[in-house]
């Protein structure tokens, strides 16, 4: 087995031998017209040329970021040009830490409701997960009086624009390239946009408690869950500072960790609670999977109250799921708790009254 890399060694090239992605020019009109679909849009079919046109010319030049600005003195290389959308998104990032650590503010709580499911698309109906959520955010407001956010990610599918792009997984060549908050989208050139994890993560950064509320699909967390999870791997580690590697520069991001990287925890400290409901299978699992993952993460968990996992109409019909729910006050009064034993840790954790055992414990191993 080969010794792992030594701080201040040669950075290793890049590997590279994947077939390309690119497309002639008649397949990406082709792909491109499809959002013209609708015979509606015949009446404006010379423009649509035109636009069309457009876009062809800035995917063969790869255009992802066309509006760029000097990146000034507080960045390593001040005269590096950055996204002026990265920017945007970096001052929101930065204005909810203020928030944050602001003492004469209250603390807020974050409640995800992490899954797909609404009436507003096609199963026509709403999720229990969305009730739960309701259920937790009216504990913390009416009991605790404290502000909460509710994250609903069933908009992922029923509201127009809102997309979570798939992590590239940057991390992966090297810890640098995974820039915080993430650079990868929008991808002007590739129609990447209406990216939510912009606003996303100045929630996450604002909230001093997160709840995240997740239903059993195919024993994982669901797949709104789950993007979410891999686009804040920058939240954990990643690099502010993009002219460090001026932009993704794979081989300079390499050179750059091995360098010494000090992987800083942009969400460490936050407390969090989890509730995983299914109906057959896989709760627990899926529960310790979110858990994990937050406490990875240099999160606190915040008791044995707020990690849950049940079983809602085990083995019963779909279609009576609501009604099982209806019935099943215990496991609602559980969510209540679960929400209780948060708020009560953010306000302990804000008096200075908890404390982590090993907090200031420095780990030998990072990522």
């Amino acid at each position: 087995m080969d010794k792992p890399a030594t701080p201040g060694a040669p950075a290793p090239q890049p590997r590279r031998g994947m077939p390309s992605p690119r497309l002639s020019e008649d397949e990406f009109k082709r792909r491109y017209l499809q959002h013209f679909h609708d015979p509606a849009f015949q009446a404006a079919r010379d423009e649509i040329e035109k636009i069309v046109a457009i876009a062809w010319e800035a995917y063969a030049n790869s255009r992802k970021s066309p509006v760029t600005r000097r990146a000034g003195p507080e960045f390593a290389d001040p005269d590096y040009e950055l996204s002026v959308e990265w920017l945007a998104a970096r001052d929101a990032v930065l204005a909810a830490r203020r928030r944050y650590e602001d003492a004469a503010r209250q603390p807020s709580i974050l409640i995800v409701n992490g899954s797909s499911r609404s009436e507003h698309t096609c199963p026509g109906e709403m999720s229990k997960s969305f009730r739960l959520a309701q259920v937790a955010r009216r504990a913390v407001e009416d009991e605790f009086r404290l502000p909460t956010a509710l994250l609903d990610l069933s908009r992922l599918a029923s509201e127009y624009g809102r997309t979570i792009h798939p992590c590239k997984a940057c991390f992966s060549t090297a810890a640098a390239l995974c820039h915080w908050p993430c650079s990868c989208y929008p991808n002007h050139s590739l129609g990447q946009i209406h990216d939510w994890m912009n606003d996303i993560y100045p929630m996450w950064v604002e909230a001093a408690g997160i709840m995240v509320i997740s239903p059993v699909n195919w024993y994982q967390a669901s797949s709104p869950v789950k993007l979410m999870m891999d686009r804040l791997v920058c939240a954990d580690g990643g690099n502010p500072d993009p002219t460090l590697t001026h932009g993704k520069d794979a081989e300079e991001a390499k050179q750059v960790e091995l360098a010494g990287w000090d992987y800083p925890r942009h969400l460490a400290g936050r407390l969090f609670s989890v509730v995983v409901h299914g109906d057959v299978e896989g709760a627990e699992n899926v529960r310790r999977s979110i858990a994990d993952w937050l406490r990875f993460m240099r999160l606190v968990p915040a008791g044995p109250h707020a990690e849950l996992d049940r079983y809602i109409g085990y083995w019963e019909p779909y279609a009576t799921s609501h009604e099982a729910l209806d019935r099943d006050e215990a496991v609602q009064e559980e969510v209540r708790n679960a929400a209780r034993a948060l708020a009560e840790a953010v306000i302990d954790r804000r008096a200075g009254r908890l404390g982590v055992p090993g907090d200031d414990l420095a780990s030998p191993r990072q990522k």
